[in-house]
């Protein structure tokens, strides 16, 4: 008997919907995700030796999971694979293989273990799908869903709060080059880079080598009114630390100058892509914490989200309606609420976290899998 259960199937409201994925520049139809992972393009699923009878999980990720999907939707795969013996009890390592072409990203389980201990949005979507959004569930897969709680804690206020900000300030930022004249923009762009120095200064050592001073003046530039410029002295700073932090400025730069050059149709869909996605982290964070439970699939929740994604509340000036920042708002009281009355713990039982995944892995070395 295959050790894969493979479900098949998969359906968008009351009927089985055609879908187009592209694969090395060729367009395959498909009618469902099984037929879909027998294809030539996933024949790694079978072949890699990291992979095959060893990945106890495989569903779908993105907008399919989500139930958000539209026709310029890719299908994102997601699954768990079981450490190899060399690499619990020998000299190999691994964390996760990714296969680009069919936007599949497949995790070690003591590597997914460490995401899920974190409540790591992106991670923990694949323990809340429904059962016929997995291609593949074996029976230590099956064992995992049901451990899921395990890995629930109170530090999914954090992380899905961390996301969501995150995503916030994307929304915000891309606006703001939109719709600021240029002066106006150039303020936005200092504290942006004035921000991402901080981080710098606490991912790196801090500026103890000579100064670094940033400040706007009229431009020298003859396209720009005013523009940042730079004063800079160092002595004896480590050549890595230079290019980091250059590159750090360098980033959020080209990142507003790229938008400048936008296309206006491509882009209003990201924008309405990183909305709906805000909405939707609040409402799996909220589902965590109230209810103890992952949802990765929004179906009861698919009239606002695709009202976000189809651009019901993005306005012609490119900026979002008021009503949007109102649901935005009532959503950041919910999560909070919730996070003030959440019976989960604060952290997750690691003695509990350890005896699972020991037997798990005792039978990755076995070959019980």
């Amino acid at each position: 008997m295959n050790p894969h259960q493979i479900w098949w199937g998969f359906f968008f409201g009351k009927s089985q919907c055609v879908m187009t994925h592209k694969c090395k520049g060729v367009i395959i139809t498909m009618r469902d995700f099984a037929t879909l992972i027998d294809s030539p393009e996933h024949d790694f699923l079978r072949n890699n030796p990291r992979l095959g009878p060893r990945v106890i999980l495989l569903g779908l990720g993105g907008s399919y999971a989500y139930g958000t999907s539209n026709e310029r939707s890719d299908i994102d795969l997601r699954g768990i694979t079981l450490n190899l013996p060399s690499d619990l009890i020998g000299l190999t390592e691994f964390e996760q293989y990714e296969d680009h072409d069919t936007d599949t990203v497949i995790y070690s389980f003591n590597k997914i273990v460490k995401l899920l201990l974190d409540c790591n949005p992106n991670t923990c979507e694949i323990l809340g799908l429904d059962d016929n959004q997995y291609l593949i569930k074996t029976a230590l897969g099956q064992e995992l869903l049901d451990n899921k709680a395990l890995f629930l804690s109170k530090r999914a206020i954090k992380s899905f709060g961390g996301y969501a900000g995150a995503q916030l300030r994307r929304l915000q930022n891309a606006i703001a080059r939109d719709s600021m004249a240029q002066t106006e923009k150039e303020r936005h762009i200092l504290n942006s880079v004035r921000n991402a120095l901080d981080d710098f200064q606490r991912k790196y050592r801090m500026f103890d080598k000579g100064s670094l001073k940033l400040y706007i003046d009229k431009a020298e530039n003859p396209e720009l009114d005013t523009e940042i410029f730079v004063d800079a002295s160092y002595q004896h700073l480590p050549l890595r630390d230079y290019e980091n932090m250059w590159s750090v400025m360098h980033n959020v730069v080209r990142d507003y100058d790229k938008i400048g050059k936008r296309n206006r149709k491509k882009d209003d869909n990201h924008l309405n892509k990183h909305a709906m996605h805000l909405i939707r982290l609040f409402m799996m964070a909220i589902d965590i914490l109230q209810n103890g439970e992952i949802r990765t699939n929004r179906k009861n929740d698919l009239e606002l989200l695709l009202k976000i994604r189809n651009g019901g509340f993005l306005q012609a000036d490119g900026t979002f309606a008021p009503e949007f920042y109102e649901i935005l708002a009532d959503y950041e009281l919910r999560l909070d609420r919730a996070a003030a009355v959440t019976t989960l713990p604060d952290n997750p039982d690691m003695e509990k976290v350890e005896q699972f995944v020991e037997y798990v892995n005792r039978k990755a070395i076995d070959g019980e899998y």
